[in-house]
């Protein structure tokens, strides 16, 4: 057991099935004593929700809809996660700056270079011991293929903007996802998210307890 906090991010496309694993992890850390806050982006406060909204259904441009997302994610940081990871709670969060550079990067085009700049604007935290840039110590990646991903969203629900984008827009989307992937791999674990259920929770499981950080 340590007393310092964990930072988990799950990132995917749109279908990738994270939301049953993200559950199941938050309960076997509580199983082990441990406090879980868990979070999503964009999201996470009463302001970064209000964004959520305008971003996932409101029509505007790639540089728009960065900025909107940046913005949420400062008070996100602010509010919610800064303050959980300082009292030592495991935070579990759905999606967090690769999904920036997956979506409105890869998907939408936008510059990779701007976003580099809003990342350490936005996620710089200052520390006794040198500034640096909010990370999570872990990503666990859901990879797969867009066209799986589309047949598992037929009918799930009513699309925002982004579920409504066709195969070739997450193709891009799952390309901006390696390309983190292959920049960061230290902090990435990939997940076959095409196998079964039970496959795919071991596999999130055995990168977690890699780490050192559930029994």
């Amino acid at each position: 057991m340590t007393s310092s906090g964990i930072f988990i991010s799950f990132e995917g496309i749109d279908g990738a099935g994270k939301s049953t694993h993200i559950d199941g992890l938050a309960q076997a850390f509580r199983a082990q004593g441990r406090v879980v806050t868990l979070t999503r982006e964009p999201g996470g406060t009463p302001l970064a929700e209000k964004l959520r909204a305008l971003v996932l259904n409101d029509p505007m441009d790639a540089m728009t809809e960065a900025l909107l997302v940046f913005a949420a994610r400062r008070d996100h940081l602010q509010q919610v996660i800064e303050p959980a990871l300082g009292r030592g709670d495991v935070v579990l969060c759905d999606r967090f700056t690769d999904a920036t550079f997956a979506y409105q990067g890869g998907g939408r085009g936008f510059d990779l270079k701007t976003l580099s700049f809003l990342e350490l604007l936005v996620q710089t935290v200052k520390a006794l011991d040198g500034d640096f840039i909010r990370q999570p110590e872990l990503t666990v990646w859901f990879d797969l293929a867009p066209e799986i991903a589309a047949e598992r969203l037929v009918g799930a629900r009513i699309p925002d903007k982004f579920e409504a984008q066709p195969v070739t827009f997450f193709a891009r989307v799952r390309a901006g996802y390696q390309a983190r992937f292959q920049a960061q791999p230290q902090r990435f674990a990939r997940i076959a998210a095409d196998q079964s259920r039970d496959a795919v929770w071991l596999d999130v499981l055995a990168a977690v307890k890699q780490k050192g950080w559930l029994a």
